[in-house]
């Protein structure tokens, strides 16, 4: 059976794949990136970086659509 998750759990389970990657290589982009992201979401909802909320959404989307 498959899973399902919401858009914040998904995002919250990017996050920490990242994290994990970062963790792993220390890679300096996927670091930057992690900075805007690390805090995941807040309990009102939004993220550190509302922008790149946004850009998630978007690629969310773009899945669903395809």
């Amino acid at each position: 059976m498959p899973k399902t998750l919401s858009d914040k759990q998904a995002f919250n389970a990017m996050v920490l794949f990242l994290n994990r990657y970062y963790e792993e290589t220390k890679d300096a982009g996927v670091g930057r990136l992690l900075s805007d992201l690390q805090t995941g979401l807040f309990t009102d909802g939004g993220t550190a970086d509302p922008a790149a909320w946004e850009d998630w959404e978007r690629s969310v989307n773009s899945v669903l659509g395809e």
